[in-house]
């Protein structure tokens, strides 16, 4: 009974010492929360710092990954142009397309919704890109969009991607530096900041 009395401390101890963690992250990740439904990230989804660097080197990295994707496209609805990266996976996922009765339609959906005078989420196309593109649209095939989709990647890896790499949307996924802590506190805040910044970023379209 003695040893019984002398183990319930530990075993209160350690119910709070969880509970606190529990009551800690939920208050530094209610940000997350607040910003409507998100996809919870398990441990095996966390983007590894090796992936994150790989980001940096170019656009195409970047986008390419499900985690950078989604951080692009965070940060671009910050600066209202998400539009951009819709359009482009737009046209990647009608490249995709296999039957050619679909083609069409797709084709119709993407000019309506980003390239038309009334498109809702008009993409910035030159004149002769945009000429071209409709006159694709009399007998649509997958490469249609090739050339809008070409200028509209060169225009956010000059402009809205160098941006990015310098923004929190960036930066806070990339290990902070080891100056001025140890090395146990440095891998937490590191683990921490990733699992809620993933949450924050891991919803796409």
């Amino acid at each position: 009974s003695t040893e019984m009395l002398k183990a319930i401390p530990a075993v209160y101890l350690d119910m709070k010492h969880r509970l606190g963690v529990l009551l800690q992250k939920s208050d530094s990740c209610d940000y997350s929360s607040s910003q409507g439904k998100k996809e919870k990230i398990s441990p095996s989804q966390r983007v590894s710092q090796e992936e994150v660097k790989k980001w940096a080197e170019s656009l195409e990295n970047l986008i390419h990954h499900d985690r950078g994707l989604a951080a692009f496209r965070a940060f671009l609805k910050s600066e209202y142009s998400e539009e951009n990266i819709d359009f482009w996976v737009s046209c990647e996922e009608y490249k995709k397309t296999k039957s050619p009765a679909k083609l069409s339609p797709k084709a119709r959906k993407i000019y309506d919704e980003f390239i038309s005078v009334q498109a809702t989420k008009e993409v910035n196309l030159d004149s002769c890109t945009r000429e071209k593109t409709s006159h694709n649209m009399l007998e649509p095939t997958l490469s249609c969009f090739d050339e809008a989709q070409r200028k509209i990647f060169t225009l956010m890896e000059k402009d809205s991607y160098r941006r990015f790499l310098k923004s929190p949307y960036y930066l806070d996924l990339v290990s902070p530096p080891g100056a001025g802590c140890g090395p146990e506190s440095c891998q937490r805040t590191h683990a921490h900041s990733l699992d809620c910044n993933s949450n924050i970023i891991s919803q796409c379209a």
